[in-house]
């Protein structure tokens, strides 16, 4: 069923307030993360193959590691009460990453039941390193954002990002919330967007346009 409004949300450095998947990578992979990324974010590589290429150099028995290392990291202002109003008035909240699916509901927390659900890259550790498993992959990105969107099929379509796994969903959505280098890429594509500091910006620009009780009216 088609809903009126749905909302595609990433979680590294969005939902977070620093670039966990990034740091880990850096953090476990040196090597191969300081010769890949920079290829990722000029967009000369493609995600599938240069995170791909990262995660399997991480060895099997560092991963609980490594999904503990955003642990420290702080969730962004205000992104439990815009779940809260979203679940409030039947909106999907869909939270969206190109990073671990273990790394994002560990860090969410009790918030991970709290949102539509989660799509992110599954990690197979039966191996001497990681391998990666991902439903969504479509061979430019290890979970294709566009993939996930039609499987919660809305009229009006809400993507929150701020790098570059968040652009082709950005790109489809008709509402787009950006920061970072996310506003660059789509500067160079005239896509209209928003940007935003902290999920309190959000919240009060969706309560004004969708006719929601503004925030710090709120029950």
């Amino acid at each position: 069923m088609t809903s009126a409004r749905a909302i595609f949300c990433d979680f590294d450095g969005t939902i977070t307030q620093t670039e966990t998947f990034v740091d880990m990578l850096r953090t476990f992979a040196p090597a191969e993360a300081d010769r890949i990324i920079p290829q990722i974010h000029d967009l000369k590589r493609s995600l599938h193959d240069g995170v791909t290429t990262m995660l399997q150099a991480i060895p099997s028995d560092r991963y609980e590691a490594a999904i503990a290392h955003a642990d420290p990291v702080q969730i962004r202002p205000g992104f439990a009460e815009l779940v809260e109003a979203a679940r409030a008035h039947d909106v999907p909240f869909v939270v969206v990453s190109g990073g671990l699916y273990d790394m994002v509901v560990r860090k969410l927390g009790p918030l991970a039941e709290r949102v539509t659900a989660v799509y992110a890259v599954h990690i197979d550790t039966s191996g001497s390193t990681l391998q990666v498993r991902s439903p969504f992959s479509d061979g430019q990105e290890l979970v294709a954002k566009v993939e996930v969107m039609r499987e919660h099929p809305a009229r009006e379509r809400v993507a929150i990002g701020d790098s570059t796994t968040d652009l082709q969903m950005s790109m489809v959505a008709e509402r787009v919330f950006a920061r970072r280098r996310l506003c660059d890429y789509l500067d160079e594509r005239g896509k209209a967007y928003t940007r935003w500091q902290d999920f309190h910006d959000i919240h009060h620009h969706l309560a004004a346009l969708w006719g929601w009780p503004c925030p710090s009216e709120a029950p």
